[in-house]
């Protein structure tokens, strides 16, 4: 099965360790024999940190995710080392080269491509490019709620919600760059448009990602 996984950058990167690239790479490597993996790695607070001061010097919304995708570039090259040689040396810049690469037969391991679109965005755009079977985001909750569960306890959770019904709960977010809601408009119109089936995990236990390919948990995303 041909898997695109997006990993949040507040799960990748929450701590300053190794501990967490280590543990995912572990999981990776033991599902690299039975499918074929893409990886899209996420910023984090890390690159919040450098665009609110890329904002306050005055750069522009697109000068801020320009400098956003430059840190899960190297979130991407952390990840890369964890895996050691079973993933491709370097980190593709956009949709094309992810394709080439992945006939090396390598995990192909990514971050940002370019301004507006977030992790969740190119890993959708990613799984509608290499035709992928099944795409997981791995994220900070259980799942998708109505609202934030942490702000609100009566959250209403779903373990399952089509795309189009996603996205009305969603319309009116922010957009502006580090600020993206934890699924974006962008990556819910390409499953609606190429129908990949996509689930919504809690990351914060890398475990949880073989427990997504056997549907175990998390939100089934239907794309309609």
């Amino acid at each position: 099965m041909r898997i695109v996984i997006t990993i949040g950058g507040s799960i990748i990167i929450s701590e300053f360790s190794h501990e967490m690239f280590r543990a995912y790479a572990d999981i990776l490597n033991s599902l690299r024999d039975e499918h074929d993996l893409f990886v899209v790695v996420g910023g984090g607070r890390p690159a919040r940190d450098y665009i609110g001061v890329a904002r306050e010097l005055g750069a522009s919304e697109a000068r801020c995710d320009d400098i956003g995708i430059d840190v899960t570039r190297l979130n991407a090259r952390l990840l890369i080392t964890a895996l050691g040689d079973s993933a491709y040396p370097g980190v593709p810049e956009n949709f094309r080269e992810a394709l080439e690469v992945a006939t090396t037969g390598r995990i192909v391991v990514m971050g940002g491509t370019e301004p507006a679109h977030s992790t969740d965005a190119v890993g959708a755009i990613l799984a509608e490019t290499v035709e992928a079977d099944l795409m997981i985001n791995l994220t900070s909750v259980d799942g998708f709620y109505d609202r934030d569960p942490a702000k609100y306890p009566d959250a209403r959770f779903y373990p399952e919600i089509t795309a189009s019904d996603m996205l009305e709960h969603l319309r009116g977010s922010d957009v502006r760059a580090g600020t993206y809601e934890f699924f974006d408009h962008t990556a819910l119109h390409m499953i609606r448009r190429s129908g990949i089936r996509t689930m919504i995990v809690n990351g914060n236990d890398p475990e949880n990602l073989l427990r997504a390919i056997d549907g175990e948990i998390g939100t089934t995303v239907i794309p309609e």
